[in-house]
């Protein structure tokens, strides 16, 4: 497959969508519901995933998708051949609350191996790009992860799931990362998170998320030049045959510039 025209479709198709979520949310008419009882859906969020998920299907009809709101079963992620992983609006209470940090993610895969990424950020007029093995882009221009080296000088992300039971277990981890780094910062989606990594914008990202939220953010801070690795036992990150990838698996994800990288995961890894 020629990704660089695959990159340019994803672009077209992610910056699409942007147009219209933004339009959607411009018009005020809005509908606001719940799913699986504790997240925000909007109605924007099923437009824009019928329109990505209706191009990617007219496009290329033989490829699998694994999209959070029409195609949300991780099973198409175990298997070989090409994948799209879209998450039509990252950042979903963002959005519906009238903030910024918003984004429209979409990654190809093969056979379990990110090889495209793109994050459209609509309110801010940024479109951050990856094509593996050739670097990682904002709106053209390349970038960089930050040089810092000393990880009280670093600024952290995080971000907390919506389940209330869930946040508890994580308050430790949380204290000590607060109290070992500069500041620490949760931005609301976690595509936009792993771009601003790859930028230099956060000197560090770790949460536990699902597939669609980092396929193609977690390219692009690694074409940028940052390390990522999923915390735990190897083991439990399976493999294409298997399971979910490792290109794939949000679980315990840290991204982070390479000077704080290794002291970061110790500190994290220290239960």
């Amino acid at each position: 497959m020629d990704y660089r025209s695959i990159a340019t479709f994803a672009v077209e198709l992610a910056e699409k969508a942007g147009r219209h979520i933004a339009a959607a949310r411009a018009a005020e008419g809005l509908t606001i519901g719940h799913k699986r009882g504790v997240e925000l859906l909007t109605s924007a969020d099923v437009e824009a995933d019928e329109l990505i998920c209706g191009g990617i299907a007219a496009a290329f009809p033989d490829h699998r998708i694994l999209s959070e709101e029409s195609f949300p079963d991780l099973v198409a992620a175990h298997g070989r051949g090409p994948l799209w992983v879209v998450d039509p609006i990252d950042g979903t209470v963002n959005y519906a609350y009238g903030h910024s940090q918003v984004a429209v993610s979409i990654a190809l895969a093969l056979d379990g191996v990110t090889q495209v990424g793109v994050v459209h950020a609509p309110f801010q007029a940024e479109t951050f790009t990856a094509v593996r093995g050739a670097g990682a882009r904002l709106n053209g221009a390349a970038i960089d992860p930050a040089d810092c080296t000393e990880l009280h000088r670093a600024l952290v992300g995080t971000g907390f799931p919506y389940e209330r039971g869930e946040r508890e277990a994580l308050l430790p981890r949380l204290n000590r990362v607060l109290l070992h780094c500069r500041d620490m910062r949760r931005i609301g989606s976690a595509a936009i998170d792993l771009c601003w990594v790859a930028a230099g914008r956060l000197d560090a990202f770790y949460e536990t998320l699902s597939p669609w939220d980092i396929a193609a953010g977690r390219l692009v801070a690694a074409e940028a030049g940052a390390r990522l690795t999923n915390l735990g036992d190897p083991a439990d990150v399976c493999s294409v045959d298997g399971a979910i990838s490792p290109d794939l698996n949000g679980r315990e994800l840290v991204a982070a510039t390479p000077g704080i990288f290794a002291a970061l995961v110790a500190l994290l890894e220290d239960d």
